[in-house]
Protein backbone atom coordinates (compact mmCIF):
# COMPACT_ATOMS: atom_id res chain seq x y z
CA UNK A 1 0.00 0.00 0.00
CA UNK A 2 1.58 3.84 -1.37
CA UNK A 3 1.69 6.35 1.73
CA UNK A 4 -1.41 8.77 1.61
CA UNK A 5 0.65 11.60 3.08
CA UNK A 6 3.43 12.97 1.51
CA UNK A 7 5.63 15.98 1.45
CA UNK A 8 5.13 16.51 5.24
CA UNK A 9 6.75 15.09 8.76
CA UNK A 10 4.41 12.79 10.39
CA UNK A 11 4.29 12.61 14.43
CA UNK A 12 5.56 16.01 14.78
CA UNK A 13 3.71 19.02 16.02
CA UNK A 14 3.89 21.65 12.54
CA UNK A 15 2.86 25.07 11.88
CA UNK A 16 1.24 24.70 8.15
CA UNK A 17 2.15 28.14 7.27
CA UNK A 18 5.90 27.26 7.72
CA UNK A 19 5.57 23.75 5.32
CA UNK A 20 5.94 26.24 2.32
CA UNK A 21 7.53 29.01 1.64
CA UNK A 22 7.23 32.72 -0.61
CA UNK A 23 9.51 32.58 -4.04
CA UNK A 24 9.26 36.44 -5.99
CA UNK A 25 7.01 36.10 -8.96
CA UNK A 26 5.46 32.62 -8.08
CA UNK A 27 2.80 30.73 -6.94
CA UNK A 28 4.71 27.84 -5.25
CA UNK A 29 2.45 24.59 -3.82
CA UNK A 30 3.78 21.45 -1.94
CA UNK A 31 0.87 18.81 -2.50
CA UNK A 32 -0.06 17.03 1.07
CA UNK A 33 -2.21 14.08 -0.64
CA UNK A 34 -3.53 13.50 -3.77
CA UNK A 35 -5.62 10.51 -4.37
CA UNK A 36 -9.32 9.99 -5.65
CA UNK A 37 -11.30 10.82 -2.84
CA UNK A 38 -9.18 13.72 -1.51
CA UNK A 39 -6.41 16.69 -2.65
CA UNK A 40 -5.02 18.38 0.22
CA UNK A 41 -1.85 20.70 -1.18
CA UNK A 42 -0.34 24.03 0.79
CA UNK A 43 -0.11 27.37 -1.71
CA UNK A 44 2.03 30.66 -1.30
CA UNK A 45 1.33 33.22 -3.86
CA UNK A 46 3.44 36.20 -4.28
CA UNK A 47 1.83 39.38 -3.98
CA UNK A 48 -0.56 39.97 -7.20
CA UNK A 49 0.06 36.25 -8.27
CA UNK A 50 -2.50 34.06 -9.37
CA UNK A 51 -4.72 30.73 -10.53
CA UNK A 52 -6.90 32.11 -13.01
CA UNK A 53 -10.64 31.01 -12.86
CA UNK A 54 -11.52 27.62 -13.53
CA UNK A 55 -13.81 24.59 -12.43
CA UNK A 56 -13.37 21.67 -10.30
CA UNK A 57 -15.14 18.27 -9.99
CA UNK A 58 -14.87 18.51 -5.90
CA UNK A 59 -16.06 20.83 -3.57
CA UNK A 60 -12.54 22.86 -2.12
CA UNK A 61 -12.07 23.88 1.19
CA UNK A 62 -9.57 27.07 1.85
CA UNK A 63 -7.79 27.93 4.76
CA UNK A 64 -5.86 31.12 4.80
CA UNK A 65 -2.99 30.46 6.28
CA UNK A 66 -1.05 34.06 6.30
CA UNK A 67 -1.43 37.13 4.14
CA UNK A 68 -4.52 38.25 2.14
CA UNK A 69 -6.30 36.44 -0.85
CA UNK A 70 -9.04 37.28 -2.88
CA UNK A 71 -11.08 34.49 -3.45
CA UNK A 72 -13.45 34.89 -6.58
CA UNK A 73 -16.84 32.45 -6.97
CA UNK A 74 -19.55 32.75 -9.44
CA UNK A 75 -17.54 36.61 -10.06
CA UNK A 76 -18.32 37.29 -6.63
CA UNK A 77 -15.55 38.33 -4.75
CA UNK A 78 -14.49 37.29 -0.68
CA UNK A 79 -11.35 38.61 0.92
CA UNK A 80 -9.72 36.34 3.15
CA UNK A 81 -7.26 36.70 6.29
CA UNK A 82 -5.41 34.51 8.41
CA UNK A 83 -7.70 32.02 9.93
CA UNK A 84 -11.06 32.12 7.68
CA UNK A 85 -11.95 29.58 5.46
CA UNK A 86 -14.27 29.14 2.24
CA UNK A 87 -15.69 26.51 0.43
CA UNK A 88 -15.65 26.99 -3.53
CA UNK A 89 -18.26 24.49 -4.61
CA UNK A 90 -17.58 21.99 -7.17
CA UNK A 91 -18.63 23.08 -10.96
CA UNK A 92 -18.92 26.60 -10.17
CA UNK A 93 -15.86 29.02 -11.89
CA UNK A 94 -13.68 30.08 -9.03
CA UNK A 95 -10.00 31.98 -9.17
CA UNK A 96 -7.71 32.73 -6.29
CA UNK A 97 -6.00 36.32 -6.42
CA UNK A 98 -3.09 37.52 -4.05
CA UNK A 99 -3.57 40.78 -2.79
CA UNK A 100 -0.71 40.27 -0.64
CA UNK A 101 1.60 37.76 -0.06
CA UNK A 102 -1.06 34.95 0.73
CA UNK A 103 -0.42 31.29 1.93
CA UNK A 104 -3.67 28.75 1.79
CA UNK A 105 -4.73 24.92 2.40
CA UNK A 106 -6.48 24.06 -0.22
CA UNK A 107 -8.42 20.84 0.92
CA UNK A 108 -10.49 19.43 -2.07
CA UNK A 109 -12.96 16.08 -1.57
CA UNK A 110 -14.41 14.00 -4.51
Amino acid sequence: MSEIMKNIAKSEILNLKEQVSYMENQVVSKTLVQNQNVNMTLFAFAKNEEISSHESKGDAFVLCLDGTGEITIDGEKYILVEGQTIVMPAGHPHAVYAKEQFKMLLVVTF
